[in-house]
C-alpha cells in the first residue's frame, strides 16, 4: 500500500500539537506532583468542563470509535448495543459516583480498592479489588493501541519486524514521557484537542457520507438488502426475538461496568467538587448521541460497498473511500488522539492501585508520599511498556478476549464497592468468598463459549442467552449472602469500618465565581 503523504503529514501535524500540549500540562494548574494526589488525581481541581472533557475523552476510546461500527458491519442491530449501555451508565454515575467521591475526598482515598480497605478494614478484599482492575485494565490499554495501529497502516505507514512496530513504539514512548511528568493533567488538556476533534469529523462524517450515499434511507435499504442476503446469515438492521436476552443484559452489564473501571472512578475522583460529578452525570450523555452516530457508520460502509479482510478496518476503509487525504489525515489523528488519553488516564489508574494498595500495603507500608508519587510514575511507564510489547508479540485476538473478559471481572467489584456505598451489611471474608465464586464462573463460562460475553441456556422451551457477567455476578451476590450469614452465626469478627454515615453525605457548596463552576479557572 502507497503511503497517503497528505494524510500522514496533517496526522503528524496534530500528533505534534497534542504531544506540545502534553508537556505543557506539568505547569497547568501547577501542583506538586511529587505527591500522589496531583500527579494521579490532578489535585482534585477539574471543574464541570475540565470533567466534561476528560471522562468523556477516557470512556469513548480509540477502540470504541473503530469496534462499534464494525461491529454494527458485521452484525446489525445487536453492534448498537453500545448506546443504550452508555446511556444507562449516567443514571448509575449519577446515583453512585457522588458517595465514592464525598467519602473518597474526606479519607484522601485515591483508588476504589482504598475505599474497599477503609470501609470493610481488610487489607485482602481490597487487594482482590485492586488486582481486578489492574487486570482488567491492562487489555483495556492494548486495544487503544490497536486504534491506532489501524489508523496508522490505513495510511500506508506499513513493514515488517521492527518498521513495521516503530510509529507505535515511538507514539507510546512520547505518550510515557508526558504521562510521566505531568501526570493526570497530560489527558486533561489533551482531552480538548480529542474531543473538538472527534465531534467535528463525526458531524462532517454524517452529512457527507449520507449525501454521497443518496441519504440514510438508502443505507438503511442497502445494509438491509446485505444482511437478508447473507449466507450464512449474519444479523440484520432489526434485532430478531433471540438477540433480545443478549441485547438486554449486554447493555444493563455493560453499565454497570463502566464506573467500576479504575480509569473511570479516577475521572470522576479528579472532580474539585461533588456537584461537578452530579452534573456530568446530566451533560455526559451527549457522548452517547454521538456514539449512535459512530454506530450508523457501520450500514454506511455497507452501502459504500467497502470490503475488509479485518472488521477494524471498516472506519479507515471507509473514511479513505469517502473523503480527501487532507480531511482523512484529521480524522484519523482524531482516532489516534482518541487512543492517547484514555491510555494515560489507564496507565495512570493502574499505577495508582499498585502504588495504593499492593506496594504500600505489603510491600513499603512506611513508603512516603513522594515515595507514592515516584512508584507510581515508574509503574505507569512499565504498564504502557506491557501493553505494547502485548500488541507487538501477541495476536490481537489475544487483548480483544481479554478485553471482553476484563468486562466480567470488573463486575464482580460491584459487591464490595456500590453496595458498600450504601450499607455494610455484607461480611468482609463473605464479599472476598463472593469474588472467587463470580471470577471463576465468569472466566469458565465465557471460555466454554471460546471467549464470548454471552452464555445460552433453556428455560422449559425458551432459549436465552445473558450477558456472562451477569450470571457470575448473581452467583457473586448469593455466596457472599450466604457466606455473610454463616459468618455472623459463627461470631467470626468483621473488619472495623474507618468511615462514617457522614462521610458520604455532601457538604453545602461553597459560592464560587461562575468561571470557577465551569472549570475555566
Amino acid at each position: 500500500m502507497k503511503v497517503d503523504a497528505v494524510a500522514l503529514a496533517v496526522f503528524l501535524a496534530f500528533f505534534a500539537l497534542v504531544t506540545v500540549l502534553g508537556f505543557f500540562a506539568a505547569r497547568w494548574r501547577r501542583g506538586d506532583l511529587t505527591q500522589l494526589d496531583e500527579w494521579g488525581l490532578g489535585g482534585r481541581r477539574f471543574g464541570v468542563v475540565v470533567s466534561w472533557f476528560l471522562i468523556g475523552g477516557d470512556l469513548y476510546t480509540a477502540y470504541t470509535l473503530i469496534a462499534v461500527p464494525a461491529l454494527v458491519y458485521g452484525v446489525g442491530a445487536g453492534g448498537f448495543f453500545a448506546v443504550p449501555y452508555t446511556i444507562l451508565a449516567y443514571p448509575i454515575m449519577f446515583a453512585v459516583m457522588p458517595r465514592l467521591w464525598n467519602v473518597s475526598k474526606r479519607h484522601n482515598y485515591v483508588t476504589p480498592a482504598d475505599f474497599v480497605r477503609g470501609r470493610y478494614g481488610s487489607d485482602g478484599l481490597a487487594l482482590a479489588i485492586a488486582l481486578t482492575g489492574i487486570l482488567a485494565t491492562m487489555p483495556y490499554i492494548a486495544l487503544q493501541l490497536v486504534g491506532m495501529q489501524v489508523v496508522i497502516g490505513a495510511m500506508g505507514v506499513t513493514g515488517s519486524g521492527l518498521a513495521a512496530d516503530l510509529p507505535l513504539v515511538i507514539a507510546f514512548i512520547i505518550l510515557a514521557a508526558y504521562t510521566y511528568t505531568s501526570g493526570l493533567r497530560a489527558p486533561a488538556m489533551i482531552a480538548f484537542v480529542k474531543d473538538v476533534m472527534i465531534y467535528i469529523a463525526i458531524a462532517v462524517a454524517i452529512v457527507a457520507i449520507s449525501s454521497k450515499l443518496g441519504g440514510f434511507a438508502r443505507v438503511f435499504a442497502a445494509a438491509k438488502d446485505h444482511f437478508a442476503s447473507a449466507v450464512p446469515p449474519t444479523g440484520g438492521i432489526l434485532l430478531g426475538p433471540k438477540g433480545y436476552w443478549s441485547y438486554a443484559t449486554l447493555a444493563l452489564g455493560s453499565a454497570m461496568a463502566l464506573f467500576l473501571y479504575p480509569h473511570a472512578v479516577t475521572g470522576v475522583l479528579s472532580a474539585a467538587r461533588v456537584d461537578v460529578v452530579k452534573r456530568n452525570a446530566a451533560l455526559l450523555p451527549a457522548y452517547s448521541f454521538l456514539l449512535g452516530f459512530v454506530a450508523l457508520l457501520g450500514y454506511a460502509a455497507i452501502a459504500a460497498g467497502v470490503q475488509v479482510t479485518a472488521p477494524s478496518q471498516v472506519m479507515p476503509a471507509l473514511f479513505k473511500a469517502m473523503f480527501p487525504s487532507w480531511f482523512v489525515g484529521f480524522a484519523f489523528a482524531a482516532i489516534a488522539i482518541g487512543a492517547l488519553v484514555p491510555a494515560a488516564v489507564m496507565s495512570i489508574a493502574a499505577a495508582n492501585l499498585w502504588t495504593r494498595n499492593v506496594y504500600k500495603t505489603y510491600l513499603k507500608p512506611s513508603a512516603s508520599d513522594a515515595d507514592e508519587a515516584s512508584v507510581a510514575k515508574v509503574t505507569s511507564l512499565v504498564v504502557k511498556l506491557g501493553a505494547l510489547a502485548f500488541i507487538i508479540w501477541v495476536p490481537t485476538q489475544y487483548a480483544i478476549n481479554l478485553q471482553l473478559l476484563g468486562g466480567i471481572w470488573i463486575l464482580q467489584t460491584l459487591p464490595a464497592i456500590v453496595v458498600g456505598l450504601y450499607v455494610r451489611w455484607f461480611h468482609n471474608t463473605a464479599l472476598l468468598g463472593g469474588w472467587v465464586a463470580g471470577m471463576l464462573i465468569g472466566t469458565a463460562l465465557s471460555l466454554s463459549q471460546g471467549v464470548k460475553p454471552t452464555f445460552a441456556f433453556s428455560i422449559g422451551s425458551q432459549t436465552i442467552a445473558p450477558y456472562i457477567g451477569l450470571d457470575a455476578l448473581v452467583v457473586n451476590l448469593v455466596v457472599a449472602a450466604a457466606l455473610t450469614l454463616v459468618f455472623d452465626r459463627a461470631g467470626y469478627a468483621r473488619g472495623a469500618d474507618a468511615t462514617s454515615q457522614a462521610d458520604y453525605a455532601a457538604e453545602p457548596a461553597p459560592l464560587v465565581h461562575p468561571t470557577t463552576t465551569l472549570g475555566l479557572s
